[in-house]
């Protein structure tokens, strides 16, 4: 009977902490105040070229022996050898210059930066047109990626393959954020123009939908702030692991006197 007593004494204090501790955790939801029957607009999501991004630029046509001049050949360090597919040699990357310019086979110097890359292909096609019939032209931002640390499952730098890449789909890819993450304080890192900007974002608010910054950049950082009880947990294990290793010392230190003493008490 006092076993049971006592078992039953251990299960309801366990049941209360646990009820504590779950209640000073960040709440999981998303944009709690949206409502589903009001339209969010969307922001420009394109992103602009920048000096200093790589861009890969293909130019095809029906006739490949008078676009391949257009296109400048891979060399194979291994090998050394120039690498040809399909009778067109592979198409090399651009780095953009300071002046937001990339220099191009027959082309020369094309201005890029403050486009996208839609923009940029249609001025290369129209370019292009004029010597080649029905050019097909496509620009790919290589250097596209984003980083994100903090309280996520997977931090980490996320490589993105599409024009149009949000916050959320940055949260997703890492993911997701813990229950210990900030969910309405979101650091958002952004260097535009030679100028690093900082913004707050907040994910429980639905008008982080339309914000300008809710569509993500290259070379954007993220960052997912702990919660209050994160960093209390961890100043608590970091005291203890302090009070342990001072413990720890005095322990040895005592076992070291006690061994000399018991020596010259032999002898």
């Amino acid at each position: 009977m006092k076993f049971h007593k006592f078992s039953s004494t251990i299960f309801a204090s366990a049941c209360i902490l646990l009820a504590s501790c779950s209640s000073n955790r960040t709440p999981l939801t998303y944009f709690e105040d949206i409502d589903t029957s009001v339209s969010t607009p969307i922001s420009d999501y394109r992103v602009k070229v920048e000096p200093g991004d790589e861009l890969f630029v293909s130019v095809n046509s029906e006739y490949p022996d008078v676009t391949a001049r257009y296109n400048v050949a891979q060399v194979n360090p291994a090998t050394a050898q120039t690498t040809v597919l399909s009778g067109q040699p592979q198409n090399q990357t651009y780095i953009v210059d300071s002046q937001g310019d990339i220099t191009m086979p027959v082309l020369g110097r094309v201005h890029v930066a403050g486009l996208n890359t839609e923009q940029i292909q249609q001025n290369l096609t129209e370019r292009i047109a004029r010597d080649v019939k029905n050019p097909l032209v496509k620009v790919t931002l290589v250097n596209f990626t984003v980083d994100v640390a903090g309280e996520v499952l997977r931090p980490g730098r996320i490589p993105v393959n599409a024009d149009r890449y949000s916050v959320l789909d940055a949260i997703t890819e890492a993911g997701d954020l813990t229950p210990y993450g900030k969910r309405d304080n979101v650091l958002l890192i952004r260097e535009e123009n030679g100028v690093r900007k900082s913004v707050r974002l907040n994910l429980n608010d639905a008008a982080t939908l339309s914000s300008p910054y809710f569509f993500l950049k290259q070379n954007d950082y993220i960052y997912i702030e702990p919660s209050e009880v994160r960093k209390d947990n961890a100043e608590y294990n970091q005291n203890n692991s302090f009070k342990l290793s001072v413990v720890s010392t005095i322990v040895s230190g005592c076992s070291v006197i006690a061994s000399l003493i018991i020596a010259l008490t032999v002898k």
